[in-house]
């Protein structure tokens, strides 16, 4: 059975939180949301918004990655900064 993306999320949300010593509340405090939505987030609720959830895993230094069979074209035809460096010389 897949997990459910939301469950997932909330689980290493809450993780980091712990391993940093922080509370809900301290974490909500330094992402600037309120404690709710960090208990939402954990729990894994799926209507959290993802500018909260951002600032949820920029507080906590985890960085989002997307991945996709098309994803290299996708950062081609967008001009993607982002783009792995594939430069080899000097």
């Amino acid at each position: 059975m897949k997990a459910n993306m939301s469950n997932v999320l909330g689980d290493i949300v809450r993780f980091h939180r712990r391993r940093g010593g922080l509370s809900q509340h301290e974490l909500a405090d330094l992402a600037r949301i309120g404690k709710t939505s960090v208990f939402d987030i954990e729990k894994g609720k799926p209507t959290v918004r993802l500018a909260t959830l951002m600032a949820v895993l920029g507080v906590l230094n985890i960085d989002l990655m997307l991945d996709g069979p098309l994803m290299d074209e996708c950062r081609a035809a967008l001009g993607d900064p982002a783009e792995p460096d594939t430069d080899t010389g000097p």
